[in-house]
């Protein structure tokens, strides 16, 4: 049986960008504008404030672990007033050596190693709505680790670097997902995941795609009514179970067009009875036809030859 987190990640490919070492003493707050891309950061010692936008303000302390799969807004800083002061993450991320904040001099009260990475899936957006905004762990030890074998890696330009460090990222995603699983998550994919009768619906989902699925059969494999099943799916993942089913065709559908597998291929891998009513479906939803689809991702370099 498959398991939906790993699907996943496997689709958002992720790759790793920078990591900056960070510190702050005093008064000190730099404020960071939507970024898009996932960026995480480990607290190595002291304690600092994180106020990401439309999320609660959040206290930071040696060995937490906070990863945003967007990056929307966020202010970090010290635990004294200031006014915040605008940082381009582009531009820090050609500085040598450490990143300081407020005073210049003196021990640091707050340290940290973080960094950005990207999902290489032109379908990110869609995968990390399944996602929650943000994730804030507590004595992520674990975690803190993989940041900084991360960090090490990214340092050293030795052989296979880049494989090294693909899978150090997808590992420090499954890792963070797990712990935000296990710790309570807002309507989301996690919360799924963590919920047994919901998670064994989506385990049925990803390892039978081309089921042809019905919320009554769905809701038997849960053992629970109907009515009960819906009404607890949408609550704990945040959509319907075939609006889930249906974004989830489609994510696995624009990976095989891009992978150049025929239309008809596609169509039958992901539960469709003929290429016509793929086509259909993958109109209406995505706003292109499949063969127009692969011909646009062919011209930009994205596909892969099938298997």
């Amino acid at each position: 049986m498959r398991d939906p987190l790993s699907d996943i990640i496997e689709l958002l490919r992720p790759r790793i960008v920078f990591t900056k070492a960070i510190s702050g003493a005093g008064a000190w707050a730099v404020r960071y504008p939507e970024y898009g891309q996932p960026s995480f950061c480990t607290v190595l010692e002291g304690t600092c404030l994180l106020s990401v936008d439309g999320q609660d303000l959040l206290t930071l302390q040696a060995g937490d672990f906070v990863l945003l799969p967007a990056t929307p807004g966020f202010v970090l800083s010290g635990t004294e007033a200031a006014t915040p002061k605008l940082a381009d993450p582009q531009l820090a991320a050609t500085i040598t050596g450490e990143v300081r904040h407020g005073k210049a001099d003196g021990p640091a009260d707050v340290r940290l190693l973080g960094g950005y990475f990207v999902f290489e899936s032109p379908d990110a957006d869609l995968l990390v709505s399944l996602l929650p905004p943000a994730i804030h762990l507590r004595d992520a030890g674990r975690l803190s680790t993989l940041v900084r074998y991360i960090d090490e890696e990214t340092k050293e330009p030795m052989a296979g670097r880049d494989l090294v460090l693909s899978r150090l990222v997808e590992v420090l995603l499954v890792e963070a997902l797990r712990r935000a699983q296990q710790q309570g998550a807002p309507a989301s994919l996690l919360r799924g995941l963590g919920d047994a009768r919901v998670a064994q619906v989506l385990r049925e989902m990803h390892g039978e795609i081309a089921r042809p699925w019905t919320v009554a059969e769905l809701a038997s494999r849960a053992a629970l009514s109907r009515s009960a099943f819906f009404e607890r799916f949408a609550r704990v993942v945040g959509v319907s179970p075939m609006e889930y089913l249906l974004d989830w065709r489609m994510a696995v559908a624009k990976d095989l067009l891009r992978r150049q597998y025929s239309i008809t291929d596609v169509a039958d891998r992901i539960g469709y009875g003929s290429a016509s009513a793929f086509s259909t479906a993958f109109a209406r939803q995505v706003g292109n036809s499949p063969a127009r689809f692969a011909r646009e991702a062919a011209m930009t370099g994205a596909s892969e030859p099938a298997e």
